[in-house]
């Protein structure tokens, strides 16, 4: 199980890194589009907002965030793009004050977590270090939007070992998402991080296998990049079919980004 204190320093860092990229924006960079289509950058920092304030409710006040699942499950393909509009709206200052209040807050609250503590989420219930990860993923991935969308290039940092690994959990949500019974048997996947240390899962022996870099494989999960513009590879059926439909976060499947050759 990994250590809530340490994934939450590293959720620090991922939105601190982030934070650097978009506090001195002007209002037209924050109003300008990104990959992800109908959202500007300021949807993109909404949604980690909105997302954040309903972690916060679910760790301090369960009975109110089922409510939140109530509205969810009334309006699931499009509660999170309602979230994101009305964080867009607010001016980018008030915005940006608003997600750097709501991560502390949430910061604070999951390292008073008792061990072995659960949660609701949209998801499965969630422990500490879970819900941290969750965070964590999300910031990297909205963040490597935000980005995209200004020309940026991040540097990748070993806190990617988090996104791989709530992507590789996520093998049999992603199959059951479309539909799709989960295989029977664990896949092997060696990642070759930032680094060039190897981050590996699962038994060496097994038939079905995933390789590649890490980065690669987070922006594979996480839904960033098309699987053909990666050199992340697949042996096995089962395995091939994954890498097809690999996601790393909850709720609906979602359609992905096009091959850049489209």
């Amino acid at each position: 199980m990994s250590d809530p204190a340490v994934v939450l320093d590293d959720l620090r860092s991922e939105s601190d890194e982030l934070d650097l990229l978009v506090g001195e924006l002007t209002s037209a960079q924050w109003a300008g589009p990104t990959p992800a289509p109908r959202w500007s950058v300021a949807h993109q920092i909404a949604h980690l907002a909105w997302t954040d304030a309903a972690a916060l409710l679910a760790v301090t006040d369960p009975e109110a965030f089922a409510a939140q699942i109530e509205k969810a499950l009334a309006a699931p393909d499009s509660f999170v793009d309602e979230g994101a509009e009305a964080g867009a709206a607010l001016p980018p200052g008030e915005l940006l004050a608003s997600w750097r209040d709501g991560r502390e807050r949430l910061q604070q609250a999951l390292r008073k977590v008792p061990a072995g503590a659960r949660f609701p989420w949209y998801g499965p219930p969630m422990s500490a270090a879970s819900m941290a990860t969750g965070r964590l993923m999300e910031t990297w991935a909205h963040g490597q939007d935000i980005a995209d969308a200004l020309g940026a290039v991040r540097e990748p940092t070993a806190r990617l070992r988090h996104v791989a690994h709530i992507g590789i959990r996520a093998r049999d949500f992603a199959f059951g998402a479309r539909g799709l019974t989960p295989p029977a048997e664990p896949f092997r996947v060696e990642l070759t991080a930032p680094g060039g240390d190897l981050w590996a899962y699962g038994p060496e022996d097994a038939a079905q296998r995933v390789t590649g870099p890490a980065l690669d494989f987070c922006l594979l999960v996480t839904q960033r990049a098309h699987r053909d513009d990666l050199a992340v590879r697949a042996e096995g059926a089962d395995a091939d079919r994954w890498l097809d439909i690999a996601q790393a976060f909850a709720g609906p499947a979602g359609p992905g980004r096009g091959p850049k050759a489209a």
